[in-house]
């Protein structure tokens, strides 16, 4: 794989962002493969892959559409590979670019440096006028970053917060929060964009994107669209039981659709936002001599299952199977609003943020006990 054709690949990619021209050149202006390391985790189980050992396929994945896994386990070994650090979605990059409204000029915080490549692109944004500090929580991985972002006038910090004292005109978190720290407040000042990938629930695997604009006490902003981002490293909430394992079903209410058809309705998203206090997720369990996927639910020693022909087990204190239920029709009946119809109000000394809905008519308080 030449050069030239890598320099190919990247023009194709630039081209299928679908964003504004001005962040478009800013891509144009940084390979995603001169950022990208020579050993990369495809897979979510065995040995990563080497660019010498297969160029056409590293150069494949680098110049796909999805992000690419540049370091698992911390660096370590494990049974799985669990993403610690990566690049970035490309089109994930470009909207959180957009809805932070970074300009030439502009002071912008980066939380999670990563390979650098963001950190790259927004240095074109802002320009020699403009600044960009970057603060990424592993030494390794800032030290090779700052190797690849020589020339481009980025501040790389090893470092867990915001430098204090400071403010800046935009922070983008590339890693996901429940409660954002107050560091990353402090360092937005009143009117700054705060964009991150948030979720009520720290083992939440959806983590959409939102974009707040600080105000002298809070920050408020629509979600702006779906991502799975990995976790801040200090907000990972381990291994959690899967809920109701190893205890007795009790039938429930049929759901109004299966479970198959509920994953694949684009609401489970908003349902996690419309459902205080609740972890909601999909698994594979054992269904009519076979396997079936379902949604399930749990809230302390509650739990529900919603299973693939529409039926309902579950347990405990809550019927959280008939609040699934009243928040699914709540969002057919409004006719699944746009991520951008749910906004977020959160603060530095709050210990619940408020997500809200007008299409809807409803708002939830979500307490933020991690």
């Amino acid at each position: 794989m030449t050069t030239e054709d890598l320099s190919a690949l990247h023009t194709d990619l630039v081209e299928r962002l679908d964003t504004a021209d001005t962040i478009r050149q800013a891509f144009a202006e940084h390979p995603r493969h001169r950022f990208i390391p020579d050993m990369i985790w495809p897979d979510a189980t065995g040995l990563p892959l080497y660019r010498t050992a297969d160029p056409g396929r590293w150069a494949r994945l680098v110049y796909g559409s999805e992000a690419v896994t540049t370091q698992a386990n911390d660096g370590g070994g494990g049974p799985r590979n669990e993403p610690s650090s990566s690049s970035s979605a490309p089109q994930v990059m470009a909207d959180m670019l957009a809805a932070a409204g970074v300009g030439e000029g502009m002071r912008v915080l980066e939380i999670g440096t990563g390979t650098g490549w963001n950190a790259a692109v927004l240095s074109s944004l802002v320009g020699v006028k403009g600044s960009v500090t970057s603060v990424e929580i592993d030494p390794g991985v800032a030290a090779l970053a700052r190797e690849r972002l020589g020339g481009t006038g980025v501040t790389v910090r090893t470092a867990t917060q915001p430098p204090e004292g400071e403010v800046f005109d935009a922070v983008i978190a590339t890693c996901a929060a429940t409660r954002i720290p107050a560091g990353w407040f402090a360092a937005a000042e009143p009117g700054a964009r705060i964009v991150l990938p948030w979720s009520p629930h720290p083992a939440a695997h959806s983590t959409p994107i939102v974009a707040m604009t600080r105000s002298d006490t809070d920050a408020t902003g629509p979600f702006v669209r779906e991502a799975a981002f990995m976790r801040d490293r200090t907000h990972r909430a381990g291994d959690l039981p899967f809920p109701g394992l190893g205890r007795p079903p009790t039938p429930l209410a049929d759901f109004p659709v299966g479970s198959v058809e509920l994953i694949g309705s684009g609401m489970m998203t908003r349902l996690m936002l419309m459902l205080p206090g609740v972890r909601l997720g999909t698994g594979v369990r054992p269904f009519r001599g076979g396997h079936g996927r379902i949604v399930w639910t749990g809230a302390g020693e509650a739990w529900a299952y919603v299973w693939p022909d529409g039926t309902v087990t579950g347990g405990g204190d809550r019927d959280l199977a008939a609040e699934l239920a009243d928040a699914y029709q709540l969002l057919r009946k409004a006719g699944l609003p746009a991520m951008d119809a749910f906004s977020l109000e959160a603060g530095a000394e709050r210990d619940s943020y408020r997500v809200a809905c007008g299409t809807v008519g409803r708002s939830w308080n979500h307490p933020v006990t991690f």
